[in-house]
């Protein structure tokens, strides 16, 4: 069997036995690491003085890793810079966020041809190529230019954006020219995938293959819907660990004669926090004898704290969890108790567990692993409810759970009315749909689909011509329903 390469902005090294902290993508890629023998590789979170292209090398639980420092001002401008600051608001719809800097630009694409060139030593003939994420969508293109001809194959994590807001990007066209470098470009929803064929077939006139395929720019590629899962398998031996069990009976002792609802998510303005605690408050406004009787925790890790609209939401949030608890608290009682650091994954699982309700209600998200992680934690005598925001990318698997708009503190109060006066009839119901879908959708299946599919030869297609028309986005949507 070939290798397995997965490349991705940064490695992280699995911990094993549950003790790793929250981070879905993390934790997919070490899952199909241990079943594809092969190596990760990436960045290791680290900035030297000069670039080396130096390789460090390691076994982690079962999974070779192999990473390489930046230079500072890579970090400033690839990471920082055109990631973080330009791709991932854009990509979540936040146009009012994204930077646009030429240097950023420059930076994003020498970091993706140096991390292609420390690669190229390492792949062997047979080896197939899966690269992750908005950080490298060039990389593809770096490794061709180097010679490299083996399968290479993307997925997208984060929402790709609607053809109007994708032209807002100075220099749109190579970035997504680049895309056609791969074997096989994977989104995590069909929305994604109508919304990228709706830039291919307007912007840059291409065509659809009569098998299928796209083609635009000179080249041809595979498009689909992969959509991610968790290890479930590996949650539900977690759930009833030492020390999820601990948090557990912790939590139920602390909150005895009270309802707890929970929140994670990194903080970051795509989780929707700031309209998820107002849709809190209208709760507490909207139901006076919930006061007392039902508190948030809402557990939201720092990140990516040098980048001002980071430094600026945080604040904001500060401000209006002490004017919630401000104003409803009691002696012996905070309706909110918001956490600004990471558990690990066995401690997360008591924390779940021990939820009445869980709110995800994020204002974009490619899927949010968090709802799947909180249905496998779920007891299934007396299961809780989830709140999943529309806009998130599991809301199309997910249907038992309540679906709301999180733009609407309404929405939000009603859901949470509803999930904490549901009768265990209908909790049972909802949950028992709900993780057969997280059980047969996981990260094994999504492994498996996403490889087979970037391991499939091409299917010949006619010397005459092969493509259909340009198609509008309504008529592939109309002619994918027939």
């Amino acid at each position: 069997m070939s290798r397995l390469i997965v490349v991705s902005n940064r490695v992280n090294p699995p911990i094993g036995k549950g003790e790793e902290s929250v981070g879905g993508l993390a934790m997919a890629l070490a899952a199909a690491l241990r079943e594809y023998s092969g190596i990760w590789f990436g960045w290791s979170g680290k900035t030297t003085t000069e670039f080396t292209g130096l390789l460090n090398m390691q076994k982690a639980d079962g999974v070779t890793v192999a990473t390489v420092d930046l230079e500072e001002g890579d970090y400033q401008e690839y990471y920082n810079g055109y990631a973080n600051k330009t791709l991932w608001p854009l990509f979540h719809y936040r146009v009012d966020l994204t930077a646009y800097d030429r240097s950023f630009g420059e930076g994003y694409d020498r970091v993706n041809r140096r991390f292609a060139e420390t690669l190229t030593p390492l792949i062997e003939p047979d080896d197939i190529i899966w690269v992750h994420d908005y950080h490298l969508i060039p990389m593809a293109r770096e490794l061709r230019r180097l010679g490299v001809t083996n399968r290479i194959g993307f997925f997208l994590h984060i929402p790709w954006p609607a053809h109007q807001l994708v032209v807002t990007l100075p220099r749109h066209r190579p970035l997504v020219e680049a895309l056609f470098h791969y074997d096989l470009v994977g989104f995590q929803t069909e929305e994604s995938v109508q919304a990228f064929e709706g830039y291919v077939f307007n912007e840059v006139g291409g065509e659809r293959t009569e098998d299928g395929r796209l083609t635009a720019f000179g080249q041809t590629t595979k498009v689909g819907a992969f959509p991610i899962g968790i290890d479930a398998k590996d949650f539900g031996r977690i759930k009833e660990s030492f020390r999820a069990v601990r948090v557990y009976d912790r939590l139920m002792a602390h909150s005895v004669f009270r309802k707890m609802v929970v929140g994670v998510d990194r903080l970051d303005y795509s989780k929707g926090l700031e309209e998820r605690l107002i849709g809190f408050e209208r709760f507490l406004h909207d139901n006076p004898e919930a006061r007392r009787e039902v508190m948030l925790l809402q557990i939201a890790p720092v990140s990516r704290d040098e980048v001002e609209a980071y430094q600026d939401l945080r604040g904001r949030l500060d401000g209006l969890i002490g004017r919630i608890n401000g104003e409803y608290a009691d002696m012996d009682y905070n309706p909110i108790r918001y956490l600004n650091r990471s558990y690990r994954r066995d401690e997360l699982a008591g924390v779940y567990r021990a939820a009445k309700a869980a709110l995800v209600t994020p204002m974009r998200d490619g899927m949010n692993l968090v709802a799947k992680e909180y249905v496998a934690s779920q007891d299934a005598d007396d299961p809780g409810v989830l709140i999943l925001s529309r806009f998130a990318g599991a809301a199309r698997q997910m249907k038992d759970a309540l679906i709301i708009n999180p733009n609407s503190p309404e929405e939000i109060s009603d859901a949470l009315t509803r999930a904490l006066s549901m009768d265990i009839d209908e909790r049972k119901r909802r949950w028992e749909t709900l993780m057969d879908n997280v059980t047969r959708h996981d990260v094994t299946a999504w492994r498996d689909d996403f490889v087979a599919a970037l391991r499939a030869p091409p299917v010949p297609l006619p010397k005459a011509a092969n493509a259909t028309p340009a198609i509008p986005v309504r008529a592939v949507r109309a002619g994918a329903r027939a």
